[in-house]
């Protein structure tokens, strides 16, 4: 597995890291904690050194997991998790007063068996604390010891900046594929001026990129695509012109869709790392395999430029969750 820095921090992390909220949260029911150990440990045996957890996935119960499974490699791999929420918890609403922080970092070094963590997110932007205050905090914790990078996820361009000025943040994590786009319009050139790593979550759109979702797929009670204007049935069956797109040019290769999806996002700058999440072995594998695909650029250029002339239906929250991202 090839490898990345994220940005001018040193960072180094694999090109291809594993997302492991949908092991313990969001996409339907917690899934068996030793056949997810044994994924995890699988990964690392494969390459990747790069693991994404927060504390509300679960609440706690995805920290515990990796805090289990990565023991046995702990100073071989780059941890990242975030804070964020009220008592940890995603329903309750934000939360990043400095004192909650401070509680936060506590309990996930517990949960993550650690005693530092890589790299440390703010889940969500806090309207009602100063980002310096956040930044602040963060800057003490990464000299105590407790914190080694400072990362930020769904927060906009100002918030970067006024962050950045305080303690360097390393990493923004963000949504980003071939069918969410916007973060090259402000995020990427942000990025690039102050020399900050670029994190994608749900690189496959998560999982309709991979043409193993049409509009007759039925999620589980407890998955959150319920909830996502962009997955009710009438959007997938508008939507499928993007994965149309895709599997056509997959085909060609003779590659899979999650293949393409993943080679087009690693082929749009270095300081890239994405995070595909997955509970299978064969879907690991399949996506380790998009670290070995060489799109020329006339290839990603012609991908770029047909994705563009697609509209896509529905918005990627509801609208209350809407509300908490690009601040």
């Amino acid at each position: 597995m090839q490898t990345r820095k994220l940005g001018n921090s040193g960072l180094e992390v694999s090109a291809l890291g594993l997302g492991c909220m949908g092991m313990s949260f969001g996409y339907g029911p917690v899934h068996d904690k030793n056949e997810m150990i044994k994924l995890l440990r699988s990964a690392y045996e494969k390459g990747i050194t790069f693991f994404d957890t927060a504390e509300c996935y679960g609440p706690f119960l995805n920290e515990e997991l990796l805090g289990e499974a990565l023991a046995p490699f702990r100073d071989k791999v780059v941890i990242a998790t975030k804070f964020g929420f009220l008592e940890g918890d995603s329903k309750k609403g934000l939360d990043s007063r400095p004192e909650w922080i401070r509680k936060s970092i506590e309990g996930s070094l517990k949960r993550l068996n650690t005693d530092t963590i890589d790299l440390y997110y703010q889940h969500r932007v806090d309207p009602n604390v100063p980002i310096e205050d956040v930044a602040g905090v963060i800057k003490d914790l990464i000299q105590e010891g407790k914190v080694k990078h400072f990362g930020m996820s769904e927060a906009g361009g100002e918030s970067i900046r006024r962050a950045h000025a305080v303690q360097n943040v390393t990493a923004l994590q963000s949504e980003y594929s071939l069918w969410w786009r916007t973060p090259e319009q402000e995020i990427f050139p942000t990025l690039q001026e102050l020399g900050i790593g670029f994190v994608p979550f749900s690189p496959l759109g998560r999982g309709f990129l991979t043409a193993k979702i049409d509009e007759n797929t039925q999620f589980d009670a407890s998955d959150f695509r319920n909830s996502l204007p962009r997955f009710t049935p009438e959007a997938r069956k508008t939507n499928q012109t993007i994965v149309d797109l895709i599997t056509k040019i997959a085909f060609e290769k003779g590659v899979t869709n999650a293949q393409i999806a993943l080679a087009w996002i690693l082929a749009q700058k270095p300081w890239i790392a994405p995070i595909p999440g997955t509970t299978k072995l064969h879907r690991l594998e399949e996506n380790l395999g998009a670290a070995t695909i060489e799109l020329s650029a006339k290839e990603v250029a012609e991908l770029t430029e047909a994705a563009s002339k697609i509209t896509i239906e529905g918005s990627r929250y509801p609208q209350h969750l809407q509300k908490t991202v690009g601040k």
